[in-house]
């Protein structure tokens, strides 16, 4: 496994940096926290202080991008609260220097919120119609880096994303009126989204478009009911006086080209 760049060894990027390693690879990887470099270091990944801002980078890009051939992008979009920032101003500032790299293949970690709520089953063919503020600057930030020739970009478009120590229902506890009770649940592991990436490189599957969720899709009402009584948390209560907006996304295209089967689907 060639050197790989990762920018944003966060909730996902740390655990995947760490498990190219144990295939072999060697690996960069960044944070924006100098409390982090330490523990980056000490799991054997080399690390860089790298902030990405709308006007242009901070930290050492060039020798972050040195010598890798392929640079995973996990960077999601900050829209909420008073630092909201643009992410597309973001990607735009990046990609001058990867172009300038000896990186050949990006992936791009993205979101199915990129697809808008039609009810129907949701493929990678599906037009991309975001209704929210961060899928509408993935998708652009998607088209950006798709489009460059200088080097081969494929995009993963992840459901929600779920771990040991994360999992919506903590947020959704003992709420109540909630909407779309009947809506299937688009979610994915922790350990399912490392091994995709990993299956991305290992097949050299560039250029392409993934989407990536479970192939379980409960109801919102029965998964976080039950979750509630697993997690032994007060379950949230649905509205049902309107009708329920969803989507169910096949990740049918992903199974089948890195032949890939979900480890985890009882989630």
């Amino acid at each position: 496994m060639k050197n790989i760049s990762v920018l944003g060894c966060g909730w996902l990027g740390f655990p995947l940096a760490k498990a190219i390693l144990e295939k072999g690879g060697l690996v960069n990887g960044s944070t924006t926290s100098t409390d982090k470099v330490s523990k980056l270091e000490k799991a054997g990944i080399n690390p860089f202080l790298i902030a990405l801002e709308t006007d242009g980078i901070i930290g050492e890009i060039e020798d972050f991008l040195k010598d890798s051939f392929t640079l995973i992008i996990d960077i999601p979009p900050k829209l909420r609260g008073t630092n909201k920032e643009n992410f597309v101003d973001k990607i735009e500032a990046l990609i001058p220097f990867v172009e300038k790299s000896t990186i050949e293949n990006v992936l791009f970690i993205s979101s199915t919120s990129v697809y808008g709520d039609d009810n129907d089953p949701v493929t990678e063919e599906t037009p991309l119609k975001p209704d929210s503020e961060g899928g509408k600057q993935l998708a652009i930030a998607e088209g950006l880096l798709r489009s460059n020739h200088h080097f081969k970009t494929t995009v993963l478009r992840f459901g929600g994303l779920i771990g040991e120590d994360r999992n919506p229902i903590k947020f959704l506890a003992g709420r109540e009126n909630l909407d779309n009770p009947d809506s299937p649940i688009n979610l994915i592991h922790q350990a399912d989204c490392i091994g995709i990436i990993l299956k991305i490189i290992e097949k050299n599957s560039w250029g392409e478009t993934y989407n990536a969720a479970s192939p379980s899709h409960p109801s919102r009402e029965v998964y976080y009911t039950q979750k509630a009584l697993e997690l032994n948390v007060a379950p949230p209560k649905f509205n049902h006086d309107e009708p329920s907006v969803g989507k169910i996304i096949l990740a049918d295209k992903l199974i089948r080209n890195l032949d890939y089967t979900f480890t985890i689907t009882n989630l």
